[in-house]
């Protein structure tokens, strides 16, 4: 069983600097979770210790039913792939994929059968007399992968993979990434900085920041329901607006009030705010859940500023709206003609909107 199991884990460095604090994680077997969240939040250090390249500070890390904290990399029946490829430069791409093996001490046709089958998932066939340097980035990262495949492994562990590729390659080995989970049916971690990345590929996301996990689930389930402010605005692009708000209003019919607005809550969501009446929120709105408003429209429903900012980006186009001095990004339709320094109605969602306490950051409507 490929399970990967971390219980209570932390990592301190020299100096008393804690990079990862008490991380608790159940990755199943088969499961594909993706570690995500900004630099020196603590993705690859966790990433480190469960492969047993950095000793564990506390806590214990299981893979399968063994707790491996004292087990050395090799004997932990996983396989790595990084960032970078470490690929050895005089040898040909056969040789770097049958390498682990040989140390290992197959017999040749065993090596043989599995080089070959790795090169056919990956479609590298042709590549397996070239050496590295002969390879572009993206042959290269299919040669790393081909190199953990071989291994057999419990568990596949993927360092910011992809990091090195340009844009439309980057979209591409997603894609592969994803077909070769469902053909090997492996259990892998991967770690990534890029929320897009993180959506389009986990069954499960896990979000941390300063070392702490803020939120796991699946992708919709995280964008849709943030647990707090920060996992809010990290997931999605552009990234959601946060606007300073006061609830006002009576406890059956509560309103938001902010920079030039008035927006009534829908009634699902009344008696979670109405005991914060008097109280100022951060009220987060995604620029995609916003449309131009109709002539119909309640005054209390819409949200109007002039245009400061028009980017086309194909389909869609990117507004921004100056709300008294506070910046609203909008996505609309392509085709809403627009310019620069006119003014907008924008209707927000009512059932979509979040709500979060200034002082904790708490999602408060999730």
């Amino acid at each position: 069983m490929g399970q990967v199991v971390l219980k209570n884990v932390s990592k301190w460095f020299d100096g008393g600097i804690q990079a990862v604090r008490e991380v608790n994680l159940a990755v199943a077997d088969r499961e594909f979770v993706v570690l995500v969240g900004p630099s020196g939040c603590g993705k690859s250090t966790t990433l480190r210790m469960i492969a047993g390249l950095e000793e564990v500070s506390g806590g214990e890390i299981f893979i399968g039913d063994r707790c491996v904290n004292e087990v050395p990399p090799k004997d932990r029946d996983i396989a790595m792939v990084f960032q970078n490829y470490a690929l050895y430069p005089h040898m040909t791409v056969y040789d770097n994929m049958a390498f682990g093996l040989k140390l290992r001490k197959l017999p040749k046709a065993e090596i043989q059968q599995r080089v070959a089958e790795a090169a056919e998932i990956l479609g590298i066939q042709d590549l397996l007399h070239r050496k590295p340097r002969a390879l572009s980035g993206g042959q290269r990262q299919r040669v790393a992968v081909g190199r953990a495949i071989v291994r057999k492994p419990q568990v596949f562990l993927f360092d910011e993979p992809l990091s090195n590729l340009d844009a439309k390659l980057r979209v591409q080995m997603r894609a592969e990434l994803k077909k070769l989970h469902e053909r090997l049916r492996a259990t892998i971690v991967y770690v990534t900085h890029d929320q897009v990345e993180a959506m389009t590929m986990g069954d499960r996301i896990v979000i941390l920041k300063d070392g702490a996990v803020q939120q796991v689930g699946e992708p919709l389930g995280v964008y849709e329901r943030p647990a707090n402010q920060f996992v809010a605005g990290f997931i999605g692009s552009p990234a959601m607006n946060f606007l300073p708000v006061s609830v006002a209003g009576g406890d059956a019919a509560p309103s938001l009030e902010g920079p030039g607005f008035r927006l009534a809550v829908a009634p699902e969501h009344a008696p979670r705010v109405a005991p914060y009446r008097g109280r100022r929120l951060v009220l987060g709105i995604r620029p995609e859940d916003l449309r131009p408003a109709a002539p119909a429209d309640p005054a209390d429903g819409v949200i109007e500023g002039p245009i400061t900012v028009v980017e086309p980006v194909g389909s869609d186009q990117f507004l921004e709206v100056d709300l008294e001095g506070v910046a609203l990004i909008a996505r609309v339709d392509a085709r809403l003609r627009v310019r620069a320094h006119e003014r907008i109605r924008l209707a927000p969602s009512p059932a979509k909107i979040h709500l979060f306490d200034p002082a904790t950051e708490r999602a408060l409507l999730s």
